[in-house]
């Protein structure tokens, strides 16, 4: 059996990015980068008002009451063509252009609003209630780089530079497969003695969190000629994903059914609990991750080894996101296998602790769904008795 931290770095490394297209930017939320965006021109362009009131000479409004003949008007989109001069103001309103001449805004409260002369009530000093250009970001200022899960403030950001269409990466295409003559779809009629398949819903789903496009092959049974289905797509997409079958019983037949249709194993088996049966290869020239059965083992598996492998597939590293709590329940020792163990986050005294469920058991899914957390056991990690600090990952 080999540790998490190599099973992860074996499996980042076994993949290529996939290639670039370019889209519209109003399709890209969510979508990875593939270069860097660059500010093209400052922004704003040119220095505008924060504010509405009156751009003036700071001079001219130093020592107030002061009357001011009022030369025109410079609403946002519509700049005053003129030039502010001694004595003078131009009407100005919030994104309007500064007129030459002026250097700071009186607010509008702060006059009797008059028109075809003002009078300015209190001083402004240069520079006021003006947005200088550049302040926002200025010509080859990085506003998003290579690797970034776009969001919608990062859209609004690359549209006000002007910028149409942006380049990304292609999402993985992942099949996945479940194996098993027990399992049912839900909805069907059950088959005596087995159980609803539930796992290929919960990866379906991350798959397209994480910016990927599942290509589903439903459920196949147990026998090699179905399982040569997996082989097929697996020549049209980046990624191939299973479920069940990579164990060692009668029936575990993914590595089987795959080394003909040209399976190379890298790893089987890894020291952690829960999904110690997990294999890792490539399927001709596409990279194939063979999840556990059980539908706790796969997701955390999933969490751990499948967002990892999609992260390296867009091109971007996987952020860390382990955090620190403090135990509301004393933990035993644990065994030479990495634990990752259920908890649900609670409040003792306003403070924020976690509770590991009792009971742990793999196939326990109304337990996954209660958990917020995964509390982190090192392998032989001593007792953790109440209060103590612990890693957890957080679920999704």
């Amino acid at each position: 059996m080999i540790s998490v931290k190599e099973a992860t770095n074996r499996i980042v490394a076994a993949m290529s990015p996939t290639p670039t297209e370019c889209i519209p930017i109003g399709q890209a939320d969510g979508r990875v980068l593939a270069e860097d965006v660059c500010a093209a021109n400052n922004q704003p362009p040119f220095p505008v008002s924060a504010v509405d009131g009156y751009a003036v000479r700071s001079v001219d409004v130093a020592s107030v009451p002061r009357v001011l003949k009022v030369i025109g008007s410079a609403p946002a989109g519509h700049p005053y063509s003129g030039e502010v001069g001694a004595g003078e103001a131009v009407r100005i309103f919030t994104g309007g252009v500064i007129p030459p001449g002026a250097d700071t805004i009186v607010i509008q409260e702060n006059t009797d609003q008059g028109y075809p002369s003002v009078t300015v009530r209190a001083p402004s000093f240069t520079g006021r209630h003006i947005r200088p250009a550049g302040l926002d970001f200025r010509r080859g200022d990085v506003l998003a780089g290579a690797g970034k899960f776009l969001t919608p403030r990062d859209l609004a950001l690359i549209a006000a530079n002007d910028v149409p269409q942006i380049r990304v990466r292609r999402r993985p295409r992942v099949v996945l497969a479940a194996t098993g003559d027990e399992l049912s779809v839900p909805g069907s009629t059950r088959k005596t003695g087995g159980i609803v398949a539930s796992s290929i819903y919960s990866l379906s789903a991350l798959i397209e969190r994480w910016g990927g496009e599942t290509h589903g092959l439903g459920i196949l049974p147990d026998n090699v000629e179905a399982l040569h289905a997996i082989a097929a797509a697996a020549v049209h997409c980046d990624f191939v994903v299973t479920l069940g079958g990579a164990s060692v019983g009668d029936h575990d037949l993914v590595q089987r059914a795959l080394q003909p249709q040209g399976f190379i194993l890298d790893f089987w088996k890894i020291a952690m609990r829960p999904g110690k049966p997990l294999l890792f290869g490539r399927l001709g020239n596409t990279p194939l991750l063979g999840l556990p059965g059980n539908p706790v083992s796969s997701y955390v598996c999933a969490l751990l080894f499948l967002k990892a492998a999609m992260m390296a597939l867009l091109g971007t590293s996987l952020v860390e996101e382990k955090l620190v709590v403090r135990l509301a329940a004393p933990l035993p020792a644990n065994d030479a296998r990495e634990d990752y163990v259920r908890a649900r986050i609670v409040r003792r005294g306003g403070e924020v602790w976690v509770e590991p469920f009792s009971v742990q058991d793999s196939s326990m899914q109304l337990v996954l769904a209660q958990a917020d957390v995964l509390l982190i056991r090192e392998p032989h990690a001593p007792a953790a008795e109440i209060g103590a600090s612990l890693l957890a990952i957080h679920l999704q």
